[in-house]
């Protein structure tokens, strides 16, 4: 059975979420997760995530995050697909997820606050991608 393009992309907008609606949203309207290794969180990370490296979403995820949440999975970027594993694994456990597209790298192209062990650091948005007005 095939699908059509507009069902395929009806489809995958119920998945995908961008930067700028995560950055957004309303307080505790989603559970930001980061997916990636312990380095990676330490190096940076979006204000408020919680740090579940994927192979640790089946055993930790029914402990710390409510059935009912709206999760929202990231890693590095477009050319990683870990958050894709992440949501997947997520989905597996009945979970309401999505995947931020873009990833971290396209967090901190539009200016958005990262958490870094020295503290919050922000970047001028980058004027080829951001959605910020200048």
């Amino acid at each position: 059975m095939s699908i059509t393009a507009s069902e395929y992309f009806r489809a995958k907008l119920q998945c995908e979420i961008d930067v700028m609606e995560v950055a957004e949203s309303g307080p505790g309207s989603l559970v930001v997760v980061d997916t990636r290794r312990q380095s990676s969180w330490d190096h940076g990370h979006i204000p408020g995530a919680v740090h579940m490296p994927t192979a640790q979403i089946p055993a930790r995820a029914p402990n710390l995050i409510p059935a009912e949440s709206q999760i929202v999975v990231y890693s590095w970027g477009p050319g990683c697909n870990g958050s894709t594993f992440a949501a997947l694994a997520f989905a597996e456990l009945g979970y309401s997820v999505k995947e931020m597209i873009g990833g971290i790298e396209y967090w901190i192209r539009n200016g958005l606050p990262v958490e870094t062990a020295a503290g919050a650091v922000q970047n001028k948005p980058d004027a080829l991608v951001t959605a910020h007005k200048a």
